[in-house]
């Protein structure tokens, strides 16, 4: 089956910065697919290599088994939606989202029909004479993608599109997101440095790390089996353990990951691991805690884990010693780079 987009080799550089270093990659058609990673790593000018707004240095970028790389972005079959919106304040909902049709020459009654089709769609039926100005975040958002959809793309490229919100609205978007990928059924590539907004909404992650990608997989693959240590420390933040360390914990002696919310507390007394809680930290939902294993830890590993406890359980003050249980199969070994 052929992809919905390809790179092959793909490079991006900017004088001696490589943005984008040899990255392979396969989207399928009908994929919701999330470029996560932080600031400077690469995804967000992989998505405009996608787009056509930058032109790869080396490698080439497929369409739907077409080469695009030289291909300007009003020819290719893919729009974007991007975080400030762009929208234009002079003109109204209506127009905006018509915009498009208008430049390409779409007659003025078939426009108006297909965006007042696609205000429904965005559940904004009847603010079409209304400006940008008079509208909330999320529903300029939605206009927003209103009007990157009523071109009828194949390929739908969202540069963190939910970074203006705040957190209750962000979230809300993201569920509607997701639900608007299943109704339209197309391709959507969507760059987030958000590692939960990734995973809750993703198909499948690539994770992006200076110019390269570090692991492609379902959510559920890359939080619980991180195949490097960057992975593991980003997604979710795991306990990132040292070989020394991870032999500590019955694991051979590799770079290991393991899951703050994997480790049970207990009393020390029989426990195979002991340490002392130094920090705790109340995140709603649990309670974050870090246990310091102290002498039991090689000198040349780091001595303390993350412990997540759930809410509703107790938690031990600082300077209490405890004791630590784990499920053997929760022990990751990684790569490690």
């Amino acid at each position: 089956m052929t992809a919905a987009v390809s790179f092959r080799g793909v490079s991006r550089h900017f004088g001696t910065v490589k943005a984008v270093d040899g990255v392979d990659l396969d989207i399928a058609e009908g994929e919701f697919f999330a470029m996560l990673g932080p600031s400077g790593s690469g995804k967000t000018t992989c998505l405009r290599l996608i787009a056509g707004f930058e032109t790869p240095t080396a490698g080439r970028i497929e369409l739907f088994g077409e080469d695009v790389s030289g291909r300007p972005p009003y020819r290719r079959a893919v729009n974007t939606v991007f975080q400030d919106y762009a929208l234009f304040p002079h003109l109204n909902v209506l127009d905006n989202v018509a915009y498009g049709l208008m430049i390409a020459g779409v007659p003025k009654a078939e426009r108006r029909r297909r965006a007042e089709e696609a205000l429904s769609m965005m559940a904004l039926p009847g603010y079409g004479g209304r400006k940008p100005s008079e509208l909330s975040g999320g529903q300029r958002q939605r206009v927003a993608l209103a009007r990157a959809l009523v071109n009828r793309p194949r390929v739908l490229l969202l540069d963190e599109p939910l970074g203006a919100l705040d957190l209750k609205l962000r979230e809300q978007m993201q569920d509607e997101l997701k639900t608007l990928q299943r109704k339209v059924g197309i391709t959507f590539v969507f760059v987030t440095h958000d590692q939960g907004e990734a995973l809750s909404m993703a198909d499948r992650v690539a994770v992006f790390n200076e110019g390269r990608i570090q692991q492609v997989g379902s959510p559920e693959e890359v939080y619980a089996r991180p195949r490097t240590r960057f992975v593991a420390d980003f997604v979710g933040g795991s306990n990132v353990l040292h070989p020394g360390v991870a032999a500590l914990f019955g694991g051979r002696p590799a770079w290991a990951s393991l899951r703050p919310e994997a480790l049970r507390l207990g009393p020390p007394e029989g426990a195979r691991i002991t340490g002392v809680v130094t920090a705790a930290r109340y995140l709603g939902a649990a309670t974050r805690l870090v246990v310091d294993l102290g002498a039991g830890a090689p000198p040349d590993g780091r001595s303390d884990v993350a412990v997540l406890v759930p809410g509703g359980h107790p938690v031990p003050a600082p300077g209490t010693r405890v004791g630590l249980a784990w499920d053997a199969e929760a022990l990751h070994p990684m790569a490690t780079e």
